[in-house]
């Protein structure tokens, strides 16, 4: 799932947290793995190694990561993750007028779609009108583009072949950045929005999917989709018509092909790195012992950025509401949920540093908000956000001044009712595995039973954004610099907000539903943090939203690791960030041997 780029967010090109980026010579043939092989000599190649097969290839229908969009699609805009500046991307320049309420975008010239096609004005405002703006798409970009208390979303128009006009209700500070949304192909989707199945719905909602030939996938990314083998690879080819020209006019990119092994356990991916067949994988603390001595022989180097952008964390599930009936949570457990002294318990109880040091071998760092400590608007603990060490009297202290009791050291409460719930998270991914089971034992000493679950990912997703058929789960969040581009996690009505999630369009729909003063405090707080185009005072609204979540808990935050990749010495041009990954700049890096 995304901030998801948290949510469109995009951290670029393998900076996904749970993407472990690889890269070797290999030179796809067939689906025979021996014929896959055999043709590494003949053109070098860039492998990357995903823990699950894509869900769609429909951008404004995705809500997990990795994808393949941000290898595939540019928006208008887009953000250097070195300097953290909005920059040109499609658009080469734009206006803004003296109130702030209105942009004029000037295309670059002679942009193609990786069919040929020009790209103009008309793809910006069918991609603006049809989809993102349109209620009928359930598009999460929505979310981010809304403004202001009025949920309003921004106007678009053409101007002429090269420029449109964006007008919004009233200042927006993130919206030249929200405005990095990809730019989708008008000449092949639009039939798609205009012709409607039988329940009149875009059949746009059921085209794209990965069962789709991959040459019909239109693109103006550096790279478009060359093949797609279920469970085994996805295979990427330089797009020929991309826009972007190295130094001396060359076409970029440079490398021709990119190809995501899908590999569903981290350990296989660490051998087929150590043996090497891979050049490059992320690095998670508990392999970094083992692959910093091999550095020199192994002829790569391990990058540190510091502090992963992400986040991960538990959370329960507070939705109040019924469907069809029935609540979507065990009443008895959402009594207990909904209470914010057990969910600070459960805080108080999860001994982090022990997580640091056993699961994350001291390469982590607490995290203790939803915002990146590389972002402006963080605000730390010396800052006064509220942070919950490990305490277990602190913990059991809180249980019982909210009236659960103890019998035998099993955790009741006041009705007699033993605490126990489950705990889900995706399976394939070791570090949350292990966090899971630390979880399990840590709650056990405050008498609360844990059952601990791992799901293949697309059942998993399938729970929280669906059925809402969960209890407790843990995942992770991507990050980035903008707090706005949350929106869609703070907003009650956002797609993400999925602690608490009001179903999308299209879903079955919830009776009930309720929403908490300090949610809509959050929410109204996120409209005013978007209105305020002052930093400093852009940085207090922020703050005080932390305050709110580290109070009440929606998520608890658990550590975040250090964000290492390690990358074979071939590759050139590299510019490590955590906020992009080693890869943010595909389209200038070379192969040097």
């Amino acid at each position: 799932m995304k901030f998801f780029r948290q949510i469109f967010l995009a951290i670029k090109y393998f900076g996904l947290p749970i993407i472990l980026t690889s890269a070797t010579a290999l030179t796809l043939t067939a689906c025979n793995p021996a014929n896959f092989k055999s043709a590494a000599a003949q053109m070098p190649q860039l492998v990357s190694a995903i823990l699950s097969d894509p869900k769609t290839f429909n951008y404004p229908l995705s809500q997990e990561s990795p994808n393949v969009f941000p290898l595939i699609y540019e928006g208008l805009t887009s953000e250097n993750p070195i300097t953290g500046k909005i920059e040109p991307s499609l658009a080469e320049s734009w206006e803004i007028s003296d109130d702030k309420l209105r942009f004029v975008f000037t295309l670059r010239k002679e942009l193609k779609w990786s069919d040929g096609e020009p790209l103009t004005a008309d793809d910006v405002i069918f991609t603006f009108k049809q989809i993102y703006l349109n209620e009928a798409i359930p598009a999460d970009a929505r979310d981010v583009l809304r403004i202001g208390e009025s949920r309003a979303l921004p106007k678009v128009r053409k101007i002429d072949t090269q420029r449109i006009e964006f007008t919004t209700p009233e200042p927006f500070a993130p919206f030249l950045g929200t405005l990095g949304l990809p730019i989708l192909p008008a000449h092949t989707l639009e039939p798609f929005i205009k012709t409607k199945d039988q329940d009149g719905k875009p059949i746009f909602l059921s085209k794209w999917g990965v069962d789709t030939p991959p040459d019909q996938i239109i693109v103006n990314g550096p790279y478009k989709l060359e093949r797609y083998d279920t469970s085994q690879r996805v295979v990427f080819r330089r797009n020929p018509y991309y826009w972007r020209k190295g130094p001396k006019g060359e076409s970029q990119p440079y490398i021709e092909r990119i190809v995501w092994q899908i590999v569903e356990s981290t350990d296989t991916s660490l051998l087929q790195f150590r043996s090497g067949g891979l050049d490059t994988v992320g690095v998670s603390p508990d392999y970094f012992s083992l692959l910093k001595v091999q550095e020199e022989q192994g002829n790569f180097k391990i990058f540190n950025g510091g502090p992963a952008t992400g986040t991960t964390f538990i959370l329960f599930n507070l939705n109040k509401g019924k469907r069809d009936g029935k609540p979507l949570v065990d009443p008895v457990k959402s009594r207990w949920f909904n209470t914010v002294e057990f969910r600070q318990a459960v805080a108080y109880a999860i001994d982090r540093q022990t997580m640091i040091n056993n699961t994350f071998r001291g390469l982590g760092k607490p995290q203790n908000s939803p915002i990146s400590v590389q972002s402006p608007y963080y605000l730390s603990p010396e800052e006064g956000l509220k942070v919950y060490n490990y305490n277990i009297e602190k913990a059991k202290e809180l249980l019982l001044k909210a009236g659960f009791k103890y019998n035998n050291n099993q955790l009741i409460d006041a009705q007699g009712n033993r605490i126990r719930f489950s705990l889900l998270t995706n399976a394939g991914n070791k570090i949350r595995e292990a966090i899971g089971s630390q979880i399990k034992q840590d709650l056990s000493k405050i008498g609360i039973q844990v059952d601990f679950t791992p799901l293949a990912w697309n059942t998993y997703t399938d729970k929280l954004s669906n059925s809402l058929d969960w209890e407790v789960s843990m995942l992770g969040l991507t990050g980035g610099l903008e707090p706005n581009d949350g929106a869609n996690v703070w907003s009650p009505e956002g797609g993400l907000h999925m602690f608490n999630q009001k179903p999308q369009a299209g879903q079955k729909p919830v009776q009930g539903w309720e929403v908490a003063p300090w949610e809509a405090e959050i929410a109204r707080l996120y409209i005013q943090g978007a209105r305020e185009l002052d930093p400093a005072k852009r940085k207090e609204i922020y703050a005080e939203t932390q305050k709110i979540t580290q109070e009440n808990l929606p998520f608890i935050y658990l550590v975040n690791a250090l964000s290492m990749s390690a990358v074979r010495n071939r590759f050139e041009g590299i510019q490590y960030s955590a906020l992009g990954g080693a890869f943010w700049n595909i389209h200038e890096i070379k192969i040097t041997n």
